[in-house]
């Protein structure tokens, strides 16, 4: 027997109409007719008085036991926990008052087991259901009751008591379970729109930027130099299309362009805004997480530079050794005040989920080491320049 998380009576109001409607069962589809069905062992008491015949009042008092019985029956599947004991009390009572006058009230024993499972965890009902074991013994002990008047209220309280508690337990631990696999969803999903918002922050604003200058460009040479201006124009076309195809590859999760495509295109980018990029870059292999990680770092430090830093010369330099790997990025520049926006924190988030760090500092220009960790046996090599 399994009840619901609620401690409605059983009338319910219905809509806007002020209507009223009695349930005898809370609105569980998981509950379903079977607490109808379980009443057909109620007919091991009912059964009795057809062949015992007792007198008018003996009708009464067992009308009167059935009555309350099933309004403690009803009642108990609107209650969990610790506010189900009372209605298991009462069953087990009614039991008690019945069993010595009709053999077959031993049922209610059996039901008041049954509604354990929902009074709680089993370290705090199964001391109830061996108190309910004893308390049906002693009352045959005391009341010398004959063995089919209390032997199946013994046996079948351990059984449907014992498999009660088993199932609504394994019910609750399948309810958590639940309940942290949805909460993990909701955190991978939260991860991922957050990917995606860094991945497009990262490509857009690189990208825009070079065809904001570009485009500023072709409008300048239009006039005295068609042939460079068109193809300036053709680069923004070019630039368009390929960021089309990276912001594709962003939504997909799949980054392809490594540290030396960055590298190159930040080039680009800066020589179209008039700065000079030195670059001493270690040609040691990096884990492709840790180049990935660099590439967007580079990328977003070179997109601050053709947009905010007025310089005329920037410097990159990639540096592998066993402790790790370290990137810098530094301009001549205006430098000033370090305004974190999100741009900075989302490079910050990358190198801090890998075990890594950023450091910005400003002052005749701008300065930013990224650093990660590598595993042990890495080492610097061969060194490009440019």
């Amino acid at each position: 027997m399994q009840g619901p998380d609620t401690t409605r009576l059983v009338s319910a109001r219905s809509g806007p109409g002020r209507r009223w409607r009695f349930r005898l069962l809370p609105a569980d589809r998981g509950l379903g007719w079977t607490p109808y069905a379980w009443l057909v062992y109620l007919s091991f008491f009912l059964v009795y008085p057809l062949w015992a015949r007792p007198s008018a009042a003996g009708w009464g008092l067992h009308a009167a036991v059935v009555f309350a019985f099933l309004l403690l029956y009803f009642r108990g599947f609107w209650l969990q926990g610790r506010r189900l004991l009372p209605i298991i009390v009462g069953i087990a009572l009614l039991g008690a008052i019945a069993v010595p006058f009709n053999p077959g009230a031993s049922c209610f024993f059996i039901y008041a087991a049954a509604f354990l499972g929902e009074a709680g965890r089993p370290r705090v009902v199964i001391p109830w259901l061996a108190v309910l074991v004893a308390f049906v013994g002693a009352e045959a002990w005391l009341l010398a009751l004959p063995p089919h008047a209390w032997i199946p209220g013994v046996v079948f309280s351990i059984i449907i008591g014992g498999t009660n508690i088993h199932f609504a337990e394994a019910g609750r631990a399948n309810a958590r379970l639940r309940l942290e696999q949805e909460r993990v969803e909701e955190m991978a999903k939260v991860a991922e729109r957050e990917r995606i918002s860094r991945d497009l922050h990262d490509l857009l604003g690189h990208t825009l930027s070079v065809i904001v200058l570009k485009s500023e460009l072709a409008s300048k040479l239009a006039d005295h130099d068609p042939a460079r201006a068109i193809g300036e124009i053709r680069d923004v076309e070019r630039i368009s299309r390929d960021a089309l195809t990276e912001v594709r590859r962003a939504v997909r999760g799949y980054r392809a362009r490594g540290f030396s495509g960055e590298l190159a295109a930040g080039q680009a980018a800066l020589a179209a805004a008039g700065v000079h990029l030195a670059a001493d870059v270690s040609a040691e292999p990096l884990p492709p997480a840790v180049e990935t990680t660099f590439a967007l770092v580079l990328r977003e430090s070179l997109t601050n530079v053709v947009r905010h830093a007025h310089a005329t010369t920037c410097r990159t330099s990639l540096d592998v050794s066993d402790a790790g790997a370290r990137l810098v990025i530094e301009d001549d520049g205006v430098g000033g005040a370090v305004k974190e926006g999100s741009g900075l924190a989302g490079m910050r988030e990358r190198l801090e989920q890998m075990g890594g760090a950023l450091i910005v500092s400003s002052g005749s220009g701008l300065r930013v080491e990224a650093t990660l960790p590598l595993s042990r046996g890495s080492s610097s090599a061969g060194v490009l320049r440019t």
